[in-house]
């Protein structure tokens, strides 16, 4: 398929997937007139690259999970483990760490509309006397 076709079976634009072909994501097949020839693997690919992407991974740290036989979690492909692991392990942390900001952020920001409503609630109060 054409990178058109492979752009519409995705949902994913044709330059980003140049972009992944660039940083080494997809090495498609060149014809003799230079156009990409993409396969059904490249599809499941793509998809994966997103998946990552909605995870919070950048392009470099998706290479290294992606670039293996087998980017799925399937127990009998293990020579990818300890790269998958890795990562992951370091985004898990990242995401908790930025959970954990997020609930100071949150209680701080209830602190204030708590207080500003009793402000609000103060000054309507004295507008009725």
């Amino acid at each position: 398929m054409k990178i058109g076709e492979l752009s519409s079976k995705t949902g994913v634009s044709i330059r980003s997937i140049r972009y992944y072909e660039e940083k080494k994501l997809l090495d498609p097949k060149r014809l003799e007139n230079g156009y990409r020839v993409y396969s059904e693997k490249d599809v499941e690919r793509v998809k994966a690259v997103q998946l990552f992407l909605e995870l919070g991974l950048s392009l470099d740290e998706i290479f290294p999970v992606i670039s293996c036989e087998s980017f799925h979690p399937i127990d009998h492909h293990s020579d990818c483990a300890s790269t998958a692991l890795s990562l992951y392990r370091e985004k898990l942390e990242k995401t908790r760490e930025q959970i954990s900001n997020l609930k100071e952020v949150e209680n701080e920001l209830e602190n204030l509309v708590d207080f500003w409503e009793n402000v609000e609630n103060r000054r309507k109060g004295s507008d009725i006397k």
